[in-house]
This record gives C-alpha cells, sequence and structure tokens, in this order.
C-alpha cells in the first residue's frame, strides 16, 4: 500500500468518526435537553419529581416509567465512548477515557436499577428501583451529577481532538 493510499484511507477514517462523533454528541445534547427540561420543570416551576418528566414525558408519560428507556441511553453512551474511542489521540483521548471510565460506573448504576425493575427485587426495601448512590442523593440530582461529570472531560476531549484535527490539516 502506498503512502497517498494510506492517507486516503486515514482521511476516510477521520470523515466517518467525525460524522460519527457529531451524531453521537447530538445524542448528548438531545439528553441534556431532557435533562434540564426536568430540573426547570422541578426548580423553576415548582412541580414534583413525579410531575417533571422532561421534554418527551410530557405527550408520552409512561414513557419515563419504563427503566430499559434510561438503561438503554445508557448503554448507547457506554457503547458510543468505547467505539468512538480509537479516533483520538494523545491528551484527547486521555480525557475520552476518564469520560467512558465514568460512563461505564453511570451504566453499573442503571444496570441496577434495570435489574430491580425487571424482578422486583428492591435495595434496602424501597419502593422503587433505587441506585447505589440514590441511597444518599435523589434520582434527579445524581442523574444531573453523573450526566454533568461524564459530559466534561467528553467535552474537553472533543475540543483537544479538534484543535489537534485543524492543526494536522492546517
Amino acid at each position: 500500500m502506498s503512502v497517498t493510499e494510506t492517507t486516503g484511507a486515514d482521511a476516510r477514517a477521520d470523515r466517518r468518526h467525525h460524522q460519527a462523533l457529531l451524531v453521537f454528541m447530538a445524542i448528548v445534547v438531545a439528553h441534556w435537553a431532557e435533562h434540564l427540561v426536568q430540573a426547570f420543570q422541578i426548580y423553576a416551576l415548582g412541580w414534583t419529581s413525579a410531575e417533571a418528566r422532561g421534554v418527551l414525558g410530557i405527550p408520552f408519560p409512561d414513557l419515563i416509567k419504563f427503566e430499559w428507556l434510561h438503561y438503554g441511553y445508557a448503554l448507547v453512551m457506554l457503547i458510543g465512548l468505547f467505539v468512538l474511542r480509537r479516533g483520538f489521540a494523545g491528551r484527547s483521548r486521555q480525557w475520552w477515557n476518564l469520560a467512558l471510565a465514568l460512563q461505564f460506573w453511570h451504566h453499573i448504576e442503571h444496570l441496577l436499577l434495570f435489574l430491580q425493575a425487571q424482578t422486583g427485587w428492591r435495595i434496602g426495601g424501597s419502593a422503587v428501583p433505587t441506585s447505589i448512590v440514590q441511597l444518599i442523593v435523589p434520582r434527579v440530582e445524581l442523574h444531573l451529577f453523573y450526566n454533568t461529570i461524564v459530559t466534561i472531560p467528553m467535552v474537553i476531549a472533543v475540543v483537544l481532538h479538534q484543535r489537534a484535527r485543524a492543526a494536522a490539516t492546517a
């Protein structure tokens, strides 16, 4: 394989990674919108946690009750972070790896919630599925926290990655 072919293959791989990263980040932003609207409903509008259902939960109230939806998103995030990881290098990859590790734990918490919803077993005898950290932090606030600590290193990784990408093409 010649240098030209390798460069062309690398350019195609970079383009595919960039497109996949844009789709992934759009999913992340949409998920953030749900959480921010839910927080607004609780803290600005004074709704209870049960009433605050985000954007999709208003027209589809039963939708957010399904634990598989929350677990599915956590799994999509974990897979996306894992698959897109190979397109990052250097410091951007270190930050991406941190986001992946944090999402792995977030995924474990959602898996625990999902298993409780499927089996009827509850941590600490709670009436509803409860994650480990949720024993001390309410669910809405906990998921805002989890999404924040996953998103911050992810955004740092993307910014560093884009800077390196721009420098390589300059």
